[in-house]
């Protein structure tokens, strides 16, 4: 798969800082490397207050490369940019954003898309300058979506399934809050939940490098399990269960 990196918020913790409840989201960038594996590559941590879009220059700033994102990141002065300097995008659009159509574009035969349009899209106040091309589609449950990118060389089914593939971050979070306990807070300090945080996202890497560099069919979960089961035994004890 070329270069594809995916976001939105990954999760929120809800702990006490300060004798006060509050929230916690990690907006994380997985990267794909494969088809379907996908790693951590960047993660932030904001109060549950902050808006998403803030994190729009922390997490999408590398030219050439399609970031795929949930529509809480919309921003369009940001889309702007990302057109001048070629940055690639693909997002879903929220219910009141103002759609000035432009031009349609053919949708091939036996297509799961019915619409391909040049777009320009914003505010009621105030649109994009740059032309966007909107894909109007349906998800599992049959609900229509309609798609915003500013990738003009693919087809509407490829721009389709691009977006799908964001859904890869949903199974990346349920199998990390499974198998690595970041759902049980081990502190209720702020440093104590980004350090378990991060030491989680440094375990999971961790497995998906010994998962590469060993080549090895199994698992994930499975290399967990031998993992924690041979915790302080010698470590050539795990590498022959995974032969």
């Amino acid at each position: 798969m070329e270069d594809i990196c995916i976001f939105l918020i990954l999760y929120v913790i809800i702990t006490r800082f300060r004798k006060t409840k509050a929230d916690i989201k990690v907006h994380m960038r997985l990267a794909f490397v494969g088809e379907q594996e996908v790693i951590p590559e960047k993660a932030t941590v904001t109060v549950a207050k902050k808006n998403d879009r803030t994190q729009m220059n922390e997490l999408v700033h590398e030219p050439g490369v399609t970031y795929i994102f949930d529509r809480g990141y919309i921003d369009y002065a940001a889309f702007d940019r990302f057109c001048l300097d070629g940055i690639f995008f693909v997002t879903r659009l929220k219910n009141n954003t103002h759609i000035e159509p432009l031009q349609e574009l053919e949708v091939p035969e036996g297509s799961g898309v019915s619409a391909d349009v040049l777009v320009r899209i914003g505010s009621q106040q105030k649109k994009m300058k740059h032309t966007l091309r909107m894909i109007q589609t349906e998800d599992s449950q049959g609900n229509l979506l309609f798609l915003v990118t500013n990738r003009f060389d693919l087809t509407c089914d490829e721009i389709s399934e691009m977006y799908r593939s964001r859904w890869a971050i949903e199974t990346f979070f349920k199998w990390m809050k499974q198998h690595l306990q970041i759902k049980h807070l081990y502190g209720t300090s702020e440093r104590a939940v980004y350090n378990q945080v991060w030491i989680s996202l440094i375990a999971f890497c961790l497995l998906v490098l010994v998962k590469m560099e060993t080549k090895v069919a199994h698992s994930l979960l499975q290399l967990t399990r031998w993992l924690k089961a041979l915790l302080w035994k010698p470590y050539s004890k795990w590498l022959e269960l995974m032969k």
